[in-house]
């Protein structure tokens, strides 16, 4: 038997574990040395096993991801985004769908301090839906906008899926920030225009809330968002201006909101625990699915499956915007099925290779992917966001209800993406100024 014909056996026997509910990652570790076993012998696969989960585990780039996740979690358990949406909410409540609106703006600025969709739905699904509600703002809406606006979080920096991409595909983590900032706003304005448009031609989805607040309250809540204004201009002043690297802006970052969150008085133990624990388990998790995508790449390469993937592929005379047509597709599906980190450190093997040889620059490719990870975070039927939204609102809405509410999203997501294929300088510009 070839070495192609084994790989393509063991990506087969991969999906399976994965459809019958084997974790992602014990799914790579497995099948990664079970192939290079069947490739080669025993002591090949064994010194695998113990060699690439040490030269990934330690790259120095990989210590920003346990930072970033502290310092989220910290901002999240010590309350520090609260004021993001009490004062977005006093500010434009005047606007077509004001309050819908005000979430989408508290999502992005949650995105700052985070990075993770999940967190920003779940934060803002406990604040905004049922004041949502309370005005008469149509269920599919509220909980729609929220669904939908909390994946902003994984493409505003920082963003723990273009930490590991950029690890994985050797691109600048500071650069793959700078594209997901410019689509990340790109993905606001399109979220409030289509909120401003929907309520303009149908009022009844959200019913006019006439603020009452002077002008000295609406500069209080001003204030009220100091904390995160103060922790998002210390790390990203700092990494954008060359004063640090990534790395360094997580260590700066989590140091940062934990001294915020004291000047504050929402430091406790108890919070302070919570945060790190959670940091711990999902690094944890991260880093056991990131070492079985870097085994599976280590069998793939040694197989020649991705080469001859990707020359198959290039011998039709394809052109490469059909090509990424077929990628975005396949991310898509993908996306209704698994979740982000373990849809990318499956695919990336087989897909760098491809898109590379394509002439498109994986720069401007690692964006495109988070965006395309998060359109699956609101697509059937996992939709992780949607499932977490639901969870927070318990009876307000059905899943159902959810899921129409995030269709309209999903449907604005589909043009940017198609934006971005269209004119890549999109992704590219800033960086290329900045850089």
């Amino acid at each position: 038997m070839s070495d192609l014909q084994t790989a393509g056996i063991f990506i087969g026997v991969l999906f399976f574990l994965i459809l019958i509910r084997i974790p992602i990652g014990i799914s790579l570790i497995a099948v990664s040395f079970g192939g290079l076993w069947s490739m080669f012998n025993w002591n090949i696969a064994w010194g695998s096993l113990g060699i690439v989960p040490y030269n990934f585990a330690s790259s120095w780039v990989l210590s920003s991801i346990p930072a970033f996740l502290l310092m989220g979690f910290v901002c999240y358990h010590t309350r520090l985004t609260q004021g993001l949406f009490s004062a977005a909410q006093i500010w434009l409540s005047g606007l077509p769908g004001g309050l819908a609106i005000a979430s989408v703006f508290g999502c992005a600025g949650f995105a700052a301090v985070t990075g993770s969709s999940v967190a920003c739905s779940a934060a803002m699904g406990k604040i905004a839906v049922p004041e949502m509600v309370r005005n008469r703002y149509s269920a599919e809406l509220a909980t729609g906008t929220v669904a939908a606006a909390g994946t902003i979080g994984a493409l505003i920096p920082p963003s723990i899926l273009m930490i590991l991409y950029g690890i994985i595909s050797r691109q600048s983590v500071s650069q793959l920030f700078l594209g997901g900032l410019t689509v990340g706003i790109i993905t606001l304005a399109a979220y409030v225009t289509l909120i401003l448009v929907r309520v303009k031609l149908n009022p009844d989805l959200a019913p006019p809330v006439h603020s009452e607040a002077t002008r000295r309250e609406k500069i209080r809540a001003l204030g009220d968002t100091w904390p995160v204004i103060l922790i998002v201009i210390g790390v990203f002043a700092g990494l954008f201006g060359g004063a640090f690297t990534p790395t360094e802006a997580g260590a700066i970052g989590a140091m940062l909101s934990l001294v915020v969150a004291a000047l504050y008085r929402t430091l406790t133990w108890k919070a302070l625990r919570m945060a790190v624990t959670e940091t711990i388990t999902t690094t944890a998790a991260l880093l056991i699915i990131a070492v079985g995508a870097s085994l599976l790449t280590r069998f793939l390469a040694l197989s020649g499956i991705g080469d001859a993937l990707s020359s198959s592929i290039l011998s039709f005379g394809v052109s490469p915007v059909l090509i990424m047509v077929g990628v975005v597709v396949v991310y898509l599906v993908l996306g209704m099925m698994l979740e982000p980190v373990g849809a990318m450190l499956l695919t990336l093997p087989i897909v760098i290779p491809l898109v590379d040889e394509t002439g498109y620059s994986l720069l401007w490719f690692g964006v495109v992917l988070v965006k395309l990870l998060e359109i699956g975070m609101i697509t059937p039927p996992m939709g992780m966001n949607v499932f977490v939204i639901k969870g927070v609102i318990g009876n307000m809405a059905s899943l159902t209800t959810v899921f129409r509410g995030v269709v309209w999203f999903v449907v604005v997501d589909l043009l940017i993406v198609a934006l971005l294929i269209a004119f890549p300088q999109i992704v590219l510009f800033l960086p290329e100024m900045i850089g």
